[in-house]
Parts: structure tokens; sequence; C-alpha cells
């Protein structure tokens, strides 16, 4: 693996050599048409905030940028399992109800009650929650959305700068995303806002759609399967609030906002077992680690442990389903290195069984063989 910090740029025209003047002028007006459509279809609300369109969006683009540097179709190639999983994850909505599967909506709040003796959740709002949000829930809101755009951003930039470290990546991503469907099918789970929404009565033999979850949790009595809340600004709704999206309004970006929540609505809404948001950052964290320096480390741990008080704090996520979604991305971590391993000592058994086909040592064919180390630091 190459430390990222001093990769080198050539990367970026490989296949094709330099790019000729009129390469680099279609590249150019392509790029533009392609920021300008994005642009378009966000601010007139055509586009939702969901995997399928990010990926849509992050693959034409790299299309466009690819052009005179390396064939287009190339993209589709290599993206092509990101789609199918991504496909996949947002086509789970019903199957696990299909299954008979019962939806559980009381196991991740007794989780959370036993390891704090309050639910995080509750507790968050109550002490945070105001009517009107304020300023820093516009850090909040940026932090979840930046779940669609950054770990694709930082695919794209890796698979225009370094092939190798971008196909670990992707490795990695899948297997995250594959075991996650297989916890969202066999474990359905409700999100503290649902749970807020029903009460105890309503969900008795673990539904996965029951009424009550298109409700709003304002007339629920006892705050539902969550309990009651008592904010402490007299002014703010007693009851726990799906707020992970409001911290647009004091920007006065509805829109945004809009997109953001159409796309909340289209997904599977018992999808909290294990936490994907918080296992993906979680990812990025362990991934970028030994590739970038302290700076970048601390920003990469910051920005998985603020997207982990933004779940928390808006009633997207459970602490405990934080924690099943944080040891997930390291068992895929440990397991796809453990796997890579296996396989340079197989390629270099098979290259030395072989023979060489040069005229070196077998110690350099063995060298080549082995995967590049990480520069840490």
């Amino acid at each position: 693996m190459t430390d990222l910090r001093s990769a080198p740029q050539s990367g970026l025209d490989t296949g094709t050599g330099t790019s000729s003047p009129g390469a680099v002028r279609l590249r150019r007006a392509a790029i533009a048409v392609w920021a300008l459509v994005v642009a378009t279809l966000a601010g007139t609300r055509v586009m939702s905030f969901g995997f399928v369109p990010i990926m849509v969006v992050v693959v034409t683009g790299l299309a466009a940028a690819s052009i005179g540097r390396r064939n287009p179709l190339l993209v589709l190639r290599d993206w092509l399992p990101f789609g199918l999983v991504l496909f996949a994850y947002e086509s789970t909505r019903g199957t696990a109800a299909f299954l008979g599967m019962p939806t559980q909506w009381h196991l991740a709040v007794d989780a959370d009650r036993w390891m704090f003796g309050v639910v995080p959740t509750v507790w968050l709002q109550e002490h945070l929650k105001h009517a009107d949000p304020q300023w820093w829930e516009i850090i909040t809101s940026v932090v979840y959305m930046s779940y669609f755009i950054v770990p694709y951003a930082l695919a794209g930039w890796l698979w225009l700068r370094d092939r190798m470290a971008w196909k670990k990546f992707v490795t990695r991503f899948v297997a995250l995303f594959f075991l996650g469907l297989i916890g969202y099918i066999l474990v359905p789970a409700a999100p503290p806002w649902a749970a807020a929404q029903c009460t105890a009565e309503q969900v008795v033999g673990g539904p996965a759609f029951p009424p009550c979850i298109t409700g709003t949790p304002e007339n629920v009595p006892g705050g539902g399967v969550l309990g009651p809340m008592t904010p402490d600004d007299p002014a703010a709704k007693p009851f726990i609030e799906r707020i992970s999206s409001r911290g647009w309004d004091v920007l006065h970006i509805g829109p945004v906002r809009d997109v953001i929540e159409v796309g909340q609505e289209r997904s599977n809404q018992v999808a909290a077992i294990p936490s994907l948001h918080a296992g993906l950052t979680g990812l990025l964290a362990m991934f970028m680690w030994r590739r970038v320096g302290p700076r970048g480390r601390i920003l990469w741990v910051g920005y998985a442990a603020a997207m982990a008080f933004t779940l928390v704090y808006s009633a997207e996520h459970y602490v405990f389903d934080l924690i099943l979604g944080w040891s997930l991305a390291a068992l895929v971590m440990v397991g796809c290195a453990a796997v890579e391993r296996w396989w340079a000592r197989r390629s270099i058994r098979r290259t030395v069984d072989d023979g060489p086909d040069h005229d070196g040592p077998v110690g350099a064919t063995q060298t080549a063989g082995e995967p590049s180390v990480d520069r840490v630091g």
C-alpha cells in the first residue's frame, strides 16, 4: 500500500498516456456538464440522498474525469460491485417481514439502559434540544448528510490516485455492507425515532411496519417504547424527534432538508442493527489510519466520533447499534487483511513452484509478490 501523501500523480493518466489538448477540452466540458446536471437535479429536488443516486453521481463524474486519461468504461467495470451491493441494500425493505423475522423494538433500548442507566438518546434530547434548532445543529446535519458523500468521494479519489488502495477499500466496503445486509435481514430492528412513535402494546410480536411507525410521537402515551422525556427547555417538544436534518433550517436551506427526508422515507425503516453509519465511518478511520499523518488520524477519528454523537442525539440509532457497527468494521478490517496475507503467501508459493520467469534470484520474485506496506506516520 502507498502513503497517499506521497503517491505519484502519474496514476491519473494510467492507460492512455499524456492527454491531448482536445481530450483536455472535452474532459473539462464533460465535467462542467456533469456538475451542471447534478446541481440542477439537487436544486429541483429530483434527486434524493440515497446510495444508488449518489453512486450514479460518482460514477458519471469519474467517467467524465477519465476522458483522455483512461478508458471511461473502466469506471463501470471497477464500480459495478459497489452498485450491486448498494442496490441490494436499498432492496431489503420488507425482506425480513417476508421471511417472518420479528422486528426488535426493545433489544437496543434495554441494552442502552443497561449500559448507561438511561437511554442516551432521551438524555441528550432532554438536555440539548431546544424549540428551535441551534447553530451547532448545522454541524450535526452536515455530518449526517456526509455519510452519503464522504465514503464515495474518498473511493473516487483513491480510484484516480492509488488503485491498489482503492481495491482494498472497495473489498472492505463491500464486505461491511454485505454483512450489514445479513444483520438487517436476520435481526430487523427499529431505531429510536420509531420507538418513540409506538407503544409497547402496538409492537407486540415484533411487527416490521405497524401503523404507528408512520405517525408522530406527539400524542404517544408515556413516550412510547423509549419512555417519557422532560426537556430542560420548557418550549421544546416533550418527546423524542428525528432531528438529523433540522440544522438546515438554521441556514434556511429547506430544499436540502427535503431531499434528505425523502431519502429517509424511501429507506429501510427497520435497519438499525448494526449501524452502518457508525460502521462505515469507523471503517474509514481504520482504513486511513496508516495512510495519513497525525492530523489526518485526528480528522478521521473525529469524523467517526461526530457521526456517533449525531446518530444518538438525532434519534437515528442507539449506542448499542453503534457498538455493533464498529465491531463489524473491525472484524472486516482484520478478516480482509488476513485473506490478503493468505493470498499473497499462496501467490508466492505458486511463483516458486512454477519457477521464476527471469534469471534473478527467487527472493526477488517473492518480494515482488508481497503486498506493499503502508507508511506509518
